[in-house]
């Protein structure tokens, strides 16, 4: 009873935030819930149960309907969320690129990098970056509560965005009631390539941990040696190289 009351709640305020053509919406929205398989056709919808109009509301509702993402955002914050054991909260951050080989007319495609295709081999392929949160469960699980989606234009600084994108989630966390003062700070967990020291010191005033991988190669430099009396010559900027052997957070 009490995760249909979470999920009715959610579809209210899903429904709330749409602003034209709600009703043509929503049943498309369901429609691409509850069919079976990957949607390819839009017209498709249109014979899904759920979706009780035909295809001419379909398209007015796509041309025509508007949505408050902002809305949508504060619903999904305030829906339950997945914890770490020690009751912490662990959010991801990671680019995922939704591919577009085929559509060379749409606008701010990106080369995204890629594995797996053709013979294995890295390629890059067009298509649209978009940024996600995700809130992680505990165990060996590939479920996770996918927070915010953000798409990554051309001019964009991935980890300027990324560090907004963090930020406007968890603002959105502690008003739901997730994170009080006194709790554990929120984990963030990024992956390779992210500027983790520039991500600590935007989100220095948030109650975040930074957790970030680092390349095998990776070199690191101790700070630099004390200047002793009488050494001529220019004194050094970095101290001796750390070269890591395995992947280290």
């Amino acid at each position: 009873m009490s995760a249909l009351g979470e999920l009715s709640r959610f579809r209210l305020e899903l429904y709330a935030s749409l602003s034209a053509r709600a009703d043509a919406l929503f049943e498309l929205t369901d429609a691409v819930l509850c069919a079976d398989g990957p949607v390819t056709s839009l017209v498709d919808l249109t014979l899904v149960a759920e979706h009780r109009r035909g295809h001419g509301a379909m398209y007015d509702a796509l041309n025509q309907g508007r949505v408050e993402p902002e809305r949508v955002r504060r619903a999904v914050a305030s829906l339950p969320l997945p914890r770490a054991a020690d009751g912490r909260i662990v959010l991801a951050v990671d680019v995922s690129p939704w591919l577009r080989s085929d559509a060379p007319t749409s606008d701010q495609r990106l080369f995204c990098h890629v594995y797996g295709r053709g013979k294995g081999n890295a390629q890059m392929i067009p298509g649209w970056p978009y940024s996600f949160v995700a809130a992680l469960e505990t165990g060996r699980t590939s479920r996770t509560a996918l927070m915010d989606a953000v798409r990554l234009g051309p001019a964009d600084d991935a980890t300027a965005v990324t560090a907004e994108q963090l930020r406007a989630v968890i603002e959105r966390l502690i008003p739901a009631g997730h994170w009080r003062p006194g709790d554990p700070d929120i984990v963030i967990v990024a992956d390779t390539g992210y500027d983790i020291t520039r991500l600590a010191y935007v989100l220095a005033d948030l109650p975040v941990e930074l957790v970030g991988r680092l390349r095998s190669d990776r070199v690191l430099r101790l700070p630099k040696p004390p200047r002793l009396p009488g050494t001529t010559g220019r004194p050094p900027k970095h101290g001796p190289e750390i070269a890591l052997d395995r992947p280290a957070t």
